[in-house]
């Protein structure tokens, strides 16, 4: 199991330099990044950037409308960087409802077969409300999951929004254990007002010992540290983040 860092944890720093941010990310101990954008770089010079720093790519972030209309750049962005999976990050309500759901599917399964082509893996990442909504009795997670075979779509679980969809994260990697590659390890603290907080691992709710030793058993390959809002500045937090991990090495060596 290797852990990677979701780069739009550093939206703002991307933003500002992209290669000189994957390099903090690199010094800071990542063996690999998950994009959300490639910062303008062209394919072939994204590649030399990763390789110069011994960076692997975990993957990329890909919304339904670059699915939709712009899949063939999406296939030479990671065809050139090596990239093993794609993932859909978020669903609009529209594109989830039960009216909405049959061609957000059909999407998925076209980019499913054509990233398949190039030996690149499709999934989906969750929030917390594939399991507060349902379609018919079924969590629209469960829901989701059950519209296309696990060689069409993988998962990648966050864990804190399934904790704060009101479930068991470890009760979910052990139920789609072998079609779960890919885990954003993630911990969590719930406000007074029930809004879920991000915040540093180990600072929060989330029992990630267990988180980890569930992935390890299920097969996961890559733990994916992000941090959707950071409450010190970001590199500060992922590094942090990192410092935990290798605080707690043991589990995932």
């Amino acid at each position: 199991m290797k852990v990677g860092l979701q780069l739009y944890t550093l939206r703002e720093e991307t933003a500002g330099d992209f290669v000189g941010t994957l390099q903090r990310v690199a010094e800071i101990g990542y063996a690999g990044v998950e994009f959300a954008g490639y910062g303008g770089l062209q394919p072939e010079r994204l590649k030399q950037v990763l390789d110069e720093l011994g960076l692997a790519a975990v993957g990329s972030h890909v919304g339904l409308e670059r699915l939709r209309e712009h899949l063939d750049e999406e296939i030479a962005m990671n065809v050139a960087i090596g990239s093993r999976y794609v993932v859909c990050p978020y669903l609009s309500e529209e594109d989830r409802s039960e009216a909405g759901l049959p061609g957000t599917i059909a999407v998925f399964a076209e980019a499913s077969r054509r990233l398949g082509e190039h030996g690149i893996r499709f999934g989906y990442h969750n929030h917390d409300f594939e399991f507060t909504e349902k379609i018919g009795d079924k969590l629209l997670f469960d829901q989701i999951f059950a519209s296309m075979t696990p060689e069409q779509l993988q998962i990648e679980l966050d864990v804190c929004w399934v904790r704060h969809g009101g479930y068991d994260p470890v009760d979910y990697i052990g139920k789609y254990a072998g079609r779960v590659p890919l885990i954003h390890l993630k911990d969590l603290r719930t406000l007074q007002d029930g809004r879920g907080q991000t915040v540093i691992l180990g600072q929060g709710e989330l029992d990630l010992k267990a988180v980890i030793e569930a992935g390890g058993k299920a097969g996961v390959e890559w733990f994916v540290v992000e941090q959707d809002e950071c409450q010190e500045p970001p590199l500060a937090s992922v590094t942090s983040s990192m410092e935990w991990l290798k605080q707690h090495s043991d589990l995932i060596s």
